[in-house]
């Protein structure tokens, strides 16, 4: 049977609503999966009528209830919102329903009924008026799943990457990595690549130094602190993981097909050659979360500046769904 995902609306007064229609007019998603959309079917119906598309909404209570059939998007309708909320504003409210799609969407996956949740992007501040107040997507399903050690992936066509440091200055990050931070990342990446179907993955760690230190030419020994015990441990588990490698040509050797995933350092330096690639193409992925929860999303935010103008590219609604098939549990 194909996997469910269930895509949270996100911030109904953002270009969620619009991306989601878009990317559900293509039939090769129904090829793929069955997608349910947990939010408000009056705003969805109005990103219909925004969009011009032909598709029709199919309002269900119940996941069961839903037909999957290309041409009708099925919603799991909340029913939270004013039809006439207005585009592009701050809204508590909507901050508020946000927060409860992304609440079903965990019970959904906690009872098996979806196999993925792909989410639509929320706005932060309208979030917190709603009365939820977290950085963002991330902190709230590893709250709802009771998680402690988590991690973001990013993917595009033909890489993906995990970071052992994200949002912190570059002197931070170095000195925050440990050999147990970076045992627990090997562990996040080979689980998750199994669970969705990777016998083996490949796994490559990047060296922090240019040249990964170059045998400590380069740098203060950190390759030989806080990596290459973490990689040895791992290694002799049977997980299929080696470096570190130099940075300036592992993101290569990976595009062209040499491993599965690469671990990487720091923000810049997994995030340059994933954008590179594509920006509307990238995926933001949570994984390691309680329950086998696999949650994908767009690699953007809420753009109230053309919501309800039908500018708004659904690209990488669309790859993010196609992430959520790859890495849903099989």
């Amino acid at each position: 049977m194909l996997p469910s995902i269930g895509i949270t609306m996100g911030d109904a007064t953002g270009v969620g609503p619009e991306i989601i229609v878009k990317a559900l007019a293509d039939s090769d998603l129904y090829n793929i999966c069955r997608p349910i959309v947990i939010g408000d079917a009056k705003i969805l119906e109005r990103a219909v009528i925004v969009t011009g598309s032909d598709v029709k909404v199919n309002a269900v209570k119940d996941v069961d209830e839903a037909i999957y059939v290309h041409g009708t998007i099925d919603c799991l309708d909340l029913d939270l919102l004013s039809k006439d909320i207005p585009f592009g504003e701050i809204s508590p409210s909507a901050g508020n329903a946000a927060f409860q799609f992304i609440k079903k969407a965990v019970d959904l996956a906690k009872e098996n009924k979806i196999q993925a949740i792909c989410t639509a992007p929320l706005n932060k501040e309208a979030l917190a008026k709603g009365g939820h107040s977290y950085p963002g997507h991330t902190e709230i399903l590893a709250e709802l799943t009771e998680t402690r050690d988590y991690s973001m992936m990013l993917s595009a066509p033909n890489l993906k990457v995990m970071h052992l440091t994200t949002h912190v200055g570059l002197k931070e990050a170095i000195n925050t990595i440990t050999s147990e931070r970076t045992e627990t990342i090997i562990h996040l990446a080979d689980q998750t690549l199994k669970r969705a179907g990777y016998k083996e993955p490949r796994i490559a760690v990047c060296g922090i130094n240019p040249h990964a230190g170059e045998n400590g030419i380069f740098g203060e020994g950190e390759e030989e602190e806080k990596l290459v015990p973490a990689i040895q441990r791992t290694e002799s588990e049977g997980i299929n993981v080696t470096g570190p490698y130099p940075a300036d040509t592992l993101f290569f050797r990976a595009y062209r097909g040499d491993f599965d995933l690469v671990i990487a350092c720091y923000h810049d330096q997994g995030h340059i050659p994933i954008k590179l690639l594509g920006i509307d193409e990238g995926v933001n992925i949570t994984v390691g979360l309680n329950y086998g929860v696999i949650r994908t999303s767009v690699d953007h935010g809420t753009a109230f500046d053309i919501a309800g103008k039908n500018l708004a590219d659904s690209r990488s609604m669309v790859a993010a769904l196609k992430s959520a098939v790859e890495l849903a549990p099989k």
